[in-house]
């Protein structure tokens, strides 16, 4: 859990504006719900000196003393790289200085990488044309490399690839060290490439478990022109999913409502619960998905989605609770709104708001 500086400031991000969002973290109590992580994305990057020692850039002047800053307010700090020469935005990469950079990032205190393939796709297509075996290969051997480079240096860091979910990543992340691994594509700030990415995750929770998980992108609530109900979805989906929780709004703009959702410690607790079981699809209609996920404590989370997207809907649609260990019948807890809502059956009818969610905690 955390916040990543792309989603809003993209390479406009400095020093000052993470010190900022370290302070806001903790004064809108994000800290104390588990954002852990401040991380700073593309382009703080500098030229490398004669020893080839990687620098900053004039944006962040002294990167030591920032690690420390966000340290001094309980926090962890990540970095970003990528295993090519440049990185996405053309600035210098980590391509054969893979433990200079490890080292200096323990140097600096780093706790977190982000290490993005996209500055190694030249080359893959240069070395290895129109063989796409050899370039997931040449992918995975990059990956491992910084890996070691980072076990090397000797300073425990979350290993975070970036790849996009070519080569079917969450069969072998695991392998070279990751602890988290993207799935999808880069999300955007709207409903559309929300529940797209969310629901393209079926299938994979066999593959997400404690200390190794799908990541389905960073968070987009309370950025573009999500309404309440949308961010609640988004909130939702990737809690069922065990998905990292990686922040990626204005915090200085943050209102009562976004901040209220991002914090729901009962939501949170979901997506953390240390079974680490990422939900499966258990329903899907064309106005309909409904996904459970087991829980630590033997309930069963379920969440049912209205991805409609023109009208409120439920239309007396059969509840699955059979097919969730609930042959007879589940007390409910709504989790959104915190009620007891008593004993179900799978003949109950929720009314769910365009492109709304109700997410229900099931216990026998």
């Amino acid at each position: 859990m955390g916040w990543n500086s792309w989603n809003w400031f993209a390479d406009k991000v400095t020093d000052a504006d993470i010190r900022k969002a370290a302070d806001l973290i903790v004064s809108t109590g994000m800290r104390d719900a588990g954002y852990t992580y401040v991380n700073i994305d593309d382009t703080w990057e500098g030229k490398r000196d004669a020893n080839g020692v990687i620098q900053t850039n004039e944006k962040f002047p002294d990167m030591k003393a920032l690690a420390d800053y966000v340290h001094s307010k309980g926090l962890k700090i990540g970095i970003y790289s990528s295993p090519g020469p440049l990185t996405c935005a053309k600035y210098e990469g980590s391509y054969g200085h893979e433990e200079q950079d490890a080292k200096t990032y323990a140097d600096w205190g780093i706790d977190y990488l982000k290490y993005d393939l996209c500055g190694l796709r030249v080359i893959m297509n240069q070395e290895h044309p129109n063989d796409p075996d050899a370039q997931a290969k040449m992918a995975r051997d990059a990956y491992m490399k910084m890996h070691k480079a980072i076990v090397k240096a000797g300073r425990p860091m979350v290993y975070s690839l970036c790849q996009y979910g070519n080569d079917q990543v969450w069969q072998w992340g695991p392998e070279v060290g990751a602890n988290l691994w993207r799935t999808t594509g880069d999300i955007r700030a709207s409903y559309d490439s929300m529940i797209l990415i969310g629901l393209s995750q079926a299938g994979l929770g066999k593959y997400a478990a404690p200390g190794h998980w799908n990541d389905p992108d960073m968070l987009e609530v309370g950025n573009g022109k999500l309404t309440h109900d949308e961010n609640i979805a988004h909130m939702t989906m990737w809690a069922m999913l065990a998905a990292p929780l990686i922040a990626g709004n204005n915090l200085t703009e943050m209102n009562d409502d976004v901040r209220g959702i991002l914090t729901n410690r009962e939501v949170i607790a979901i997506d953390q619960d240390k079974l680490g079981k990422q939900a499966e699809r258990v329903f899907a209609g064309d106005e309909i998905e409904i996904w459970s996920r087991p829980l630590s404590d033997g309930a069963v989370a379920l969440s049912i989605m209205n991805v409609s997207g023109d009208r409120n809907t439920m239309r007396g649609l059969r509840l699955p609770l059979k097919e969730v260990g609930f042959p007879n019948g589940a007390h409910a807890h709504d989790v959104w709104t915190g009620k007891d809502l008593g004993m179900i059956k799978d003949t109950d009818v929720m009314t769910i708001p365009k492109h709304g969610t109700v997410m229900l905690k099931l216990t026998k």
